[in-house]
C-alpha cells in the first residue's frame, strides 16, 4: 500500500530513484551452474580456499578481501587478512562477524553443511572448481564482474589464456614422455587425463601412465607404479622445498626414471591450485620433460 504521504511527482520519479541500483547489480554463474546475483559489486569479500584467495587477488578485488582460511599464502599481502579457519572446518562466528557480501566457496573442499548455513543466513555463496584453462579464466572474469573489478579480470585472463596457448603451441609435436605425477604420499595418489594437472602434462608432450583411470585423483600402490615404469616422475611434497617424495622412488634403481635420473620436483602452489600461478607450473613442468628428451638423445 502506497503512503497518503507521497505526491504524484514522488511517486514518478520512485522508478528513477531505483535505477542506479538496478544498474550495478552482478550476477554470474558459479561452477555447480547456479546463478549468484548481487544487488552491487561486492565490497566485502571471503575466500574460503587458498586458491579462491588467489583468484580473488587475479581478479583485481585484492583490497576488497577481508576473510581467508589457513594456506592461503599468495600474494604475499594475502597473509594480513583475517584467518576463519581451515577449508575443511570454517570459523562461522568469525567469518559472519566480518560482515562479508559475497562467500567464494571451493566445490569438493568446503563442507558442504557449512556452506549452506551460510545460505540460510542470506549470504550470496559463490561456488568454484576450475577444471580446465579455460575454466580458470572464466572463473577470474566472473569473480571481476561480481567484485566490479572487470578491467583488471579482463586483462589478466587474456594474459592466462594467450601464455597457456603459446605453450600449447610450442609443444604441440613435442616427443612423448612418460610420466607418473605424485599428487600425494600416505596414501599415494595420482591424477588421471581429466585433471587439470593431466591437461597440463598432454600440453607438454607428456603421457600421463595413469591417465585413462576414471577417478580425478585415483589411489595406487608402489607395484603399479614399478609395473608401469615410468619414464620421468614428478612430485610436488609438501612444501615448496620438499624433495622427500622424490627421495622415496631411488630406492627401486631398475626403475626407468630412477635410473635415468628423471624425477623432478615442481613446487605445489603452482601446478596444484586452479590458478594463474598455473601457466609458472606448466612452463616448469614442460621444461623437465625437455630435459627428459635431451637425455634421451645425449645417450649412447
Amino acid at each position: 500500500m502506497v503512503s497518503p504521504r507521497l505526491t504524484p511527482l514522488a511517486l514518478a520519479l520512485l522508478p528513477l530513484a531505483a535505477a542506479p541500483a538496478l544498474a550495478d547489480a552482478r550476477c554470474a554463474l558459479d561452477d555447480r551452474g547456479r546463478e549468484i546475483c548481487l544487488p552491487a559489486p561486492a565490497e566485502r569479500i571471503a575466500a574460503l580456499s587458498p586458491g579462491a584467495t588467489e583468484l580473488v587477488y587475479a581478479a583485481g578485488a585484492g583490497e576488497q578481501v577481508v576473510a581467508v582460511v589457513a594456506y592461503s599464502d599468495y600474494p604475499p599481502e594475502a597473509a594480513e587478512v583475517a584467518s576463519v579457519g581451515s577449508h575443511t572446518r570454517v570459523d562461522l562466528e568469525r567469518l559472519l562477524a566480518l560482515s562479508p557480501e559475497l562467500v567464494i566457496g571451493w566445490v569438493t573442499g568446503n563442507p558442504l553443511e557449512q556452506l549452506e548455513a551460510l545460505e540460510a543466513l542470506g549470504l550470496p555463496v559463490f561456488m568454484i572448481e576450475p577444471r580446465t584453462v579455460e575454466g580458470v579464466a572464466g572463473a577470474i572474469e566472473r569473480l571481476a564482474h561480481l567484485a566490479g573489478s572487470e578491467a583488471s579480470g579482463r586483462a589478466e585472463a587474456q594474459r592466462f589464456r594467450e601464455g597457456m596457448a603459446a605453450l600449447a603451441e610450442r609443444y604441440r609435436e613435442a616427443e612423448p614422455v612418460a610420466v607418473f605425477y605424485q599428487v600425494w604420499d600416505e596414501p599415494l595418489m595420482t591424477i588421471n587425463d581429466e585433471h587439470l594437472i593431466g591437461q597440463v602434462l598432454t600440453l607438454c608432450g607428456g603421457v600421463n601412465v595413469f591417465g585413462d583411470l576414471d577417478r580425478l585423483v585415483p589411489r595406487l600402490d608402489e607395484e603399479s607404479v614399478l609395473a608401469a615404469d615410468p619414464e620421468a616422475i614428478l612430485a610436488g611434497g609438501m612444501g615448496e622445498e620438499n624433495r622427500g617424495w622424490l627421495d622415496h622412488w631411488t630406492r627401486y634403481p631398475a626403475l626407468t626414471a630412477v635410473a635415468q635420473d628423471n624425477l623432478f620436483f615442481v613446487p605445489p602452489s603452482l601446478i596444484q591450485r586452479p590458478t594463474p600461478r598455473l601457466l609458472e607450473g606448466s612452463r616448469i613442468v614442460c621444461e623437465k620433460l625437455e630435459v627428459v628428451r635431451s637425455r634421451r638423445e645425449a645417450r649412447p
